[in-house]
């Protein structure tokens, strides 16, 4: 018999900084194993961005019988990384949610589905961006609902493929 495992979504504590810092570590090894060869490149997420983060109350972690086995950005925008979009455009201009830096470390006990109807269940409005080889990043996107509108360069340069879910259209 299976037993049912719980599973809770809250801000994240400045204690948890270094179970983070795994979490991505993990992430971008399994990125790397899917063929997403640079997305989260040279350091990023930096220590800085994660206390940001924290800091500010929009980093969310989720727990699975209370280990914590993903991490997620969630911020009401404007989000500067969204001002220019080419090849496309926005559907909705009105007021948006964002979700940046998701990471999951379980892989089909839909940990990430949970985050991101968490997201979606405290905003009508919300803005994504992925890497063009995050194809799982991709999957979860459609699966919810997300429709690509167009390209946005992140403060690096390098761009993005970016998403909107609005159920108020």
């Amino acid at each position: 018999m299976n037993t049912p495992h719980t599973l809770t979504i809250r801000p994240t504590r400045m204690d948890e900084l270094d179970r983070l810092t795994e979490i991505f570590a993990q992430a971008v090894l399994f990125m790397r194993s899917q063929g997403n060869l640079t997305q989260w490149s040279g350091g990023y997420p930096s220590c800085t961005h994660l206390r940001e983060d924290i800091l500010l109350g929009r980093s969310y972690v989720a727990l699975l019988d209370g280990r914590i086995v993903a991490t997620f950005c969630f911020t009401a925008g404007p989000d500067p990384t969204y001002a220019v979009i080419e090849q496309g455009s926005w559907l909705h201009a009105g007021d948006y949610h964002v979700i940046h830096r998701m990471a999951c470390i379980e892989r089909g006990r839909g940990v990430a589905s949970a985050c991101m109807a968490w997201c979606l269940a405290r905003a009508r409005h919300v803005r994504v961006d992925t890497h063009r080889d995050n194809r799982p990043m991709q999957r979860l996107l459609a699966k919810f609902g997300f429709t690509p509108r167009g390209i946005i360069h992140i403060a690096d340069g390098s761009e993005r493929i970016a998403y909107e879910h609005s159920d108020s259209l």
